[in-house]
């Protein structure tokens, strides 16, 4: 099984679940800041894995199938799990967060497997938001939390996450990033995730 990680493409997706792995403890030890900085390249392993497997000259099948399912796996934790952790611990495993990460596990879930089965429309658009909004979501919440109240940055990441969650499932057509919108990701990563992290040292 390991043999399929010597693709580049699928060595970088690995790489997003290593961020995802490492983001998880970081939520479930209580440091929410580092947890989202180190989500955020978990989120840039995710957009440069297809670029690579796209530029993967004359690529294996087979490689391709089994990078199709990792991702797919990779997308459900980082998109999903990840802000269901934070959420909850956020909120400190109130009602409310547990609404929220019901809804984004099922919302993660049903839409996932609608693109694992029907893919993108003819004209290259997404059906509903995808995942890997959500990483980014949170990290500009956590962002503009030092002029947000305690009490009511907790209220309003849950109730973002719940129209996210909704936004994930609903007929809503969301096109394909532009090599611009990934420079922006990029740029939007590597600034997002140093501030946080400057801000927890």
């Amino acid at each position: 099984m390991l043999r399929y990680l010597w693709d580049p493409a699928n060595a970088i997706t690995a790489g997003g679940l290593v961020f995802s792995s490492a983001s998880l403890f970081l939520a479930l030890s209580g440091k929410l800041e580092l947890s989202v900085a180190v989500a955020l390249w978990a989120v840039l392993a995710d957009h440069i894995d297809g670029i690579v497997a796209n530029w993967t000259p004359n690529r294996d099948p087979e490689l391709a199938k089994m990078g199709k399912s990792l991702d797919g796996f990779g997308d459900i934790i980082y998109g999903a799990v990840l802000p269901t952790a934070i959420v909850i611990q956020l909120s400190h495993a109130s009602i409310l967060s547990l609404a929220t990460a019901t809804a984004l596990l099922l919302a993660g879930a049903i839409r996932l497997s609608y693109f694992a089965n029907f893919g993108r429309s003819s004209d290259g658009h997404f059906l509903g938001v995808p995942l890997s909004y959500d990483v980014p979501l949170m990290a500009l919440l956590f962002l503009l939390e030092p002029f947000i109240g305690a009490a009511l940055f907790e209220w309003l990441v849950n109730v973002c996450f719940l129209l996210l969650a909704a936004a994930h499932v609903a007929s809503i057509r969301v096109p394909s990033p532009s090599p611009a919108m990934y420079a922006a990701i990029s740029i939007f990563v590597v600034v997002s995730s140093a501030t946080l992290v400057s801000r927890s040292l």
